[in-house]
């Protein structure tokens, strides 16, 4: 079985608010994608990553992987718009063989080998899953600022990357998606909309997305955890 990997970090992170996308932000040394690209590069199950960056920054995300010292093949494409044109346009450079895809997010990278393996392994027996963690807040739906009902969060996840599939799974539901004209907020949506089961695998509250400046001080602290040694 061949898994390649395709980090998604095309965004321009407005919620940051910094002066450059949150992926090339420093974090105790190294750009977070360059985080993130290592734990991809230290799992056995991953053959191959292809980056999608922004296009003003392809030049700049190559010598940041020729810097990393990354022992798999790592190609870094021009993403686009939007983060379906950049995942989309990343499928083409995916190696023919390659079995599975895991899709993740570049500003998640304290994602771990095991949960990278379990959400890999799902995906081998059903074609696709991804991983998720319980809601523990009770969540509502507003329209207008009126509370409009009250949500069963035991039915509820947040959704995490890695999320995986078959290839060809995949490849189709972004096709049928491009042809219907249809934009969802991840790539699990696309396969879910064609009626194929998506298995939702146990994540960690670690794995966090950072999105705001808030999240780089709880990543120095995961980061300083994950540094420390086993006792």
């Amino acid at each position: 079985m061949k898994v390649g990997a395709i980090i998604a970090a095309a965004g321009a992170g407005r919620r940051m608010k910094a002066d450059r996308p949150k992926q090339f932000l420093v974090l105790e040394g190294l750009p977070i994608l360059v985080w993130t690209l290592r734990k991809f590069d230290a799992s056995p199950l991953i053959d191959h990553i292809v980056i999608a960056s922004p296009h003003e920054s392809v030049d700049e995300v190559r010598q940041m992987v020729d810097k990393a010292g990354l022992t798999k093949s790592v190609t870094a494409i021009e993403g686009g718009e939007r983060r379906q044109d950049s995942v989309g346009g990343a499928l083409k450079y995916l190696a023919p063989d390659t079995d599975l895809v895991a899709v993740h997010d570049g500003v998640r990278p304290f994602v771990s080998l095991e949960d990278i393996a379990k959400v890999t392994a799902e995906a081998e027996r059903g074609g696709a899953a991804i991983l998720a963690v319980p809601v523990t807040d009770t969540v509502k739906e507003v329209e207008r600022d009126e509370v409009k009902s009250t949500l069963r969060r035991e039915r509820l996840v947040l959704v995490q990357t890695p999320q995986v599939f078959r290839t060809d799974l995949l490849t189709q539901a972004f096709d049928q998606a491009r042809r219907d004209g249809y934009y969802g907020t991840d790539e699990s949506s696309l396969v879910e909309r064609m009626g194929h089961r998506v298995t939702a695998v146990q994540g960690s509250e670690c794995n966090i997305k950072i999105t705001r400046p808030s999240d780089l001080t709880l990543a120095r602290f995961l980061l300083e955890e994950e540094r420390a040694p086993a006792e």
